[in-house]
């Protein structure tokens, strides 16, 4: 049986009321179009994905992702698939639903708060990180469901870094989140870049390539 192509990191496996999946690069799909017709063409390899991981039935909601710092409050369960224009993120309390960002060298990070519980996943490239986007995130997660920071897990994905690009954001993401007070942050610590055989990279392919799907659920 061939593998589906996808990740998911350990710190968050570990967490029995969240599901998660970083999709990589789906061979056989020609991918050099706009974003909208490379999201046409992945989504069945992605819904596939979304079956093994056990959310296929689960609404999903997607950002729009304008590279700024507005975060979606979910604090009510649709009942079908929805897409928020004018964000880059969600943070929900909600359980059955998956919230997704898609990327292509920018940052998804996955925020999960276990006590409460809530999650947040945003979608974090240089111009959201200098907005501050996650801190946004990790804020609003604070007023509207009470979270600590000392008690949030933060996991970055794989993302685009030096010495491919001129600026380490997820560095910054890292320092921004221990400015808050969070401590158990993971990095995957991977270029996407470097291994363009895994990944899709913006830069890399001139803006001609496919997206990673990032999807994260409370169960």
């Amino acid at each position: 049986m061939t593998r589906l192509p996808f990740e998911q990191f350990p710190a968050l496996g570990a967490i029995a009321m969240c599901r998660h999946v970083f999709t990589q690069r789906i061979p056989g799909i020609d991918v050099s179009h706009d974003k909208a017709e490379v999201l046409k063409r992945l989504d069945a390899a992605h819904r596939e994905i979304r079956r093994a991981i056990g959310v296929s039935d689960w609404p999903l909601l997607t950002a729009e992702q304008i590279h700024g710092n507005k975060i979606t409050v979910v604090d009510t369960s649709p009942d079908k698939d929805q897409y928020f224009a004018g964000c880059d993120g969600f943070i929900t309390n909600q359980t059955g639903l998956a919230v997704g960002i898609h990327v292509a060298d920018c940052c998804a990070v996955y925020i999960i708060d276990p006590k409460t519980p809530a999650i947040a996943l945003v979608h974090s490239g240089r111009k959201g990180t200098e907005l501050g986007v996650v801190t946004n995130a990790i804020t609003q997660m604070i007023e509207h469901f009470g979270s600590n920071p000392a008690e949030l897990i933060v996991q970055l994905s794989p993302c685009i870094r030096p010495p491919h690009y001129e600026v380490d954001f997820a560095a910054e993401i890292v320092r921004q989140c221990r400015e808050l007070g969070v401590t158990e942050i993971h990095d995957s610590g991977i270029s996407t870049a470097c291994h363009v055989d895994l990944y899709y990279s913006y830069r890399v392919e001139k803006g001609k390539t496919g997206r990673m799907l990032a999807l994260l659920a409370l169960v």
